[in-house]
């Protein structure tokens, strides 16, 4: 039996009401009201509108489709099924399944959108992405064989990403990211419904976190087995403002913990390092992360209980704390579902890390790509005339029977005398 993600916060709001914000619906029940200002304010409906219409998935102008194979890739997010035997990763923004051996990847979501950080459902039959298809970045779900794509959350200008299903199925968590007067910005935790039945979409949501400046970030949510708990990475390196010149060796990030039934924050893992990406065992009973060690990014699991701390594997790709991590400090990860091993990316390449001893086994695949690159738009430009004024002459000498030889434009020329 499921339980409803919001049984634990019953202490201070009943269920209905916080559906009904998230579903942007009245508490009764009744469907929203068509006439709303939004719906008023919206623009007419022309053919001329819907023909100037930009599709992300189909943009004007010439392309070319490049393809080839690929057997490595950088930043790959990977994700484990349920079941134990398929695994999903993103390549170059499309996404791919595989089996969790190794092997042929099929394509699932591809084409000229971003499609990115792929997760299973908890049943196995949905994988939450992010996707840029629909003007800019927020949650998607399909099937696992990339069919019925729909969207869950529809924001036009926080955008999201780093979507985690709640163990229930019925929910996600996700980044909402928020851009501010420099450069970047930060972030926030939100929950959103999964489409479905008479759910047509993710609605309003519901914030889980707040975010305590405009520059230092937070992401990579992560919901615990039993559903008790949200679990994500912040930038608390102090101050109120995004710093360059941070010691990684330091304190930047920490992995902090939301109790859902009383709003309680924890700052779980506060190490010299940081903590990143969090990842809770099956079991509910560790928590895998990334940690950095001197000049290394080191796989580590966290022991909920004693909060031991032990190294698996240094053998990651650099993590990014010093920098703005707009989607993430580390690509996404999984454990097995018997909790054995921990399957992510690293050097190009999809290893399973044996929980145990710590010693990586790569798991080899061979992706079909198909790339589209829009054609560089390029226009002739002419560069001076034939001949023209030498403004800057440079070295001239004379020459025995007349004559001046002398340095312009980067060549030697030669005037005859006279």
């Amino acid at each position: 039996m499921r339980s409803s993600p919001f049984r634990p916060l019953a202490a201070f709001t009943s269920v209905l009401a916080l559906f009904a914000f998230a579903l942007g619906r009245p508490a009764s029940g009744a469907p929203p009201d068509s006439s709303s200002a939004a719906d008023s304010a919206a623009a007419p409906d022309s053919s001329a509108a819907k023909k100037d219409k930009w599709d992300v998935a189909n943009p004007p102008g010439p392309r070319t489709t490049l393809e080839f194979d690929a057997s490595e890739g950088a930043w790959i997010s990977v994700d484990v099924h349920p079941g134990g035997k398929l695994l999903v990763f993103d390549l170059l923004g499309d996404i791919y399944t595989m089996p969790i051996g190794g092997g042929e990847a099929a394509l699932v979501a591809g084409g000229v959108p971003y499609e990115i950080q792929p997760r299973f459902s908890p049943d196995g039959k949905k994988i939450l992405y992010t996707s840029d298809k629909g003007g800019g970045e927020n949650a998607w779900i399909m099937n696992v064989d990339g069919t019925d794509p729909l969207q869950v959350t529809k924001e036009a200008f926080r955008l999201e990403n780093n979507g985690a299903w709640h163990p229930s199925g019925d929910w996600i968590v996700a980044k909402k990211h928020f851009t501010s007067g420099r450069s970047m910005g930060a972030g926030e935790i939100w929950m959103y419904r999964v489409p479905g039945g008479d759910v047509a979409d993710g609605g309003d949501g519901v914030q889980l976190t707040t975010k305590k400046n405009e520059q230092q970030d937070v992401g990579e949510p992560e919901m615990s087995p039993d559903g008790r708990f949200l679990y994500w990475s912040e930038d608390m390196s102090g101050g109120t403002t995004f710093q360059y010149n941070k010691d990684p060796n330091g304190v930047i990030y920490m992995i902090r913990r939301l109790e859902l039934a009383t709003g309680e924050i924890t700052n779980l893992i506060d190490v010299p390092g940081g903590a990143v990406r969090p990842q809770a065992s099956p079991d509910g009973t560790s928590l895998a992360f990334v940690r950095r060690v001197r000049t290394k990014s080191v796989l580590c699991r966290f022991d909920l209980a004693t909060r031991e701390i032990r190294p698996l594997w240094d053998g990651l790709d650099e993590d990014q704390q010093e920098t703005w991590s707009l989607f993430g400090v580390h690509p996404g990860f999984d454990w097995t579902p018997d909790g054995k091993a921990i399957v992510i990316s690293a050097r190009g390449k999809l290893w399973s890390v044996d929980v145990k001893t710590g010693t990586p086994t790569p798991i080899p695949f061979r992706a079909k790509m198909k790339v589209s690159v829009a054609d560089a738009l390029r226009f002739p430009h002419q560069v001076g005339e034939p001949t023209f004024p030498v403004k800057v002459v440079r070295g001239p000498q004379l020459g025995d029977e007349g004559g001046v030889v002398f340095q312009a434009l980067g060549a030697l020329y030669r005037s005859e005398a006279g």
